[in-house]
């Protein structure tokens, strides 16, 4: 197995644990804990997660087949989105129970992971169609 290829499906594993974990977590204990607009944040958080795990999990199905150098990395900059998205929610739902007192820093977060994501889609959108069938 390719080195890349065995990368990207490690990460997928592991972020797909971990959104199982953040899901569990959210839904047995802090459904009472958060007020409605934070549990709702943190349940997009979740979802995002999810996605772009399979996302992630795609690419690098992609990336063995066509083998294009440039999906490894749209791989790569998909998880850089999650922690970033999903991250950013996670730690501004939960603020209050974790301390969190100053969120300034957590704010621009969720956009710049969002543009990730999106930016993630595109690359793929536009590797994809370079390739000839």
């Amino acid at each position: 197995m390719q080195k890349k290829f065995k990368l990207l499906i490690l990460i997928t594993a592991a972020m797909g644990a971990l959104a199982v974990i953040m899901g569990a977590f959210g839904s047995h204990l802090l459904a009472e804990k958060l007020d409605p607009k934070s549990l709702n944040a943190y349940k997009t958080g979740v979802n995002y997660h999810y996605i772009h795990t399979m996302a992630i999990f795609c690419t690098a199905l992609l990336y063995r087949i066509y083998r294009i150098k440039g999906l490894f990395y749209i791989g790569l900059y998909f998880l850089f989105g999650i922690l970033l998205f999903s991250g950013s929610l996670y730690l501004l739902a939960m603020k209050d129970i974790l301390g969190i007192s100053s969120t300034k820093f957590l704010g621009p977060l969720t956009p710049l992971g969002g543009l990730a994501l999106i930016g993630s889609w595109a690359a793929i959108f536009f590797t994809v169609i370079r390739i000839k069938t």
